[in-house]
């Protein structure tokens, strides 16, 4: 009879870990900003059916990097684990920090378990406050852990340096042209140190708006409205966008079959 080869639950776990790290890196970036009126979502994705943020709940938005499947699995378990706990209890109760925690726990057991491999995703959950001091961000490694951003915080592709770039740009008090435009830069950097022309076309952006008076405060910037805000953040050198001309370029598109609530 031979000998079960041994391996290490260290080696075991490093192993896994290292895989998923592969695969999330595999896919393009995405970034996601504080500004003065809520949180922008920009990630560069041609395809206009398969988004990489979507609405969760009135006040809370999904972001993520990596398999699409995968995070698209977890996207539609948060939108029946929010929609459950708001009809039962109340609206209110549904928030970033316990989908966060709903999340964790699904990436936890998968990654833990020795009979399916690691999910190859990395997620953002975000939540608008009232004001910018109530903004809550938390991002969620492949492995179930949580870190509680602040600011700026990129994942997927070549995040590492992406996260670096914006540390040193992000400042409060940003317009939403002034946030597309440093995202929009902080993607355009390659590794090797090179910029990329990104076209609007290529890109996806949504907003989390505080100012907006309905419920939901999801909404994405798409066609001639994100041209616009693009065009507007080059100009910015010379002519300053007010917080309020940024929110009238981008008044809603309507809502995506993938932001319906289940």
């Amino acid at each position: 009879m031979s000998t079960p080869f041994y391996v290490s639950p260290q080696q075991a776990m490093a192993d896994r870990a290292e895989y998923a790290r592969k695969g999330i890196a595999r896919g393009r970036s995405l970034v996601v900003l504080q500004f003065t009126d809520g949180i922008v979502f920009v990630g560069e994705n041609p395809s206009r059916a398969l988004h990489k943020f979507s609405e969760i709940y009135d006040r809370i938005a999904f972001a993520a990097a990596g398999k699409y499947n995968e995070y698209e699995n977890l996207r539609i378990g948060g939108v029946r684990y929010a929609d459950l706990r708001g009809y039962t209890y109340d609206r209110e109760d549904v928030t970033a920090r316990g989908l966060a925690n709903v999340y964790a726990q699904t990436l936890g057991t998968i990654f833990s378990s020795a009979g399916e491999k690691p999910y190859e995703v990395e997620l953002v959950v975000a939540e608008v406050g009232e004001s910018p001091e109530g903004d809550q961000i938390y991002r969620l490694p492949h492995d179930g852990s949580i870190v509680d951003e602040h600011g700026s915080v990129a994942v997927g592709g070549n995040a590492e340096q992406i996260s670096s770039f914006l540390g040193q740009r992000h400042r409060e008090g940003m317009t939403l042209s002034e946030a597309i435009k440093l995202a929009v830069q902080a993607l355009s950097r390659d590794s090797n140190g090179g910029e990329r022309q990104l076209t609007a076309d290529q890109l996806e952006v949504a907003v989390l708006d505080r100012t907006r008076p309905q419920k939901r405060k999801f909404r994405r910037v798409v066609g001639s409205r994100l041209a616009r805000l693009l065009e507007d953040s080059e100009r910015s050198g010379s002519e300053e966008s007010t917080p309020t001309d940024a929110v009238e370029d981008v008044e809603l598109d309507g809502d995506t079959g993938t932001d319906t609530e289940q």
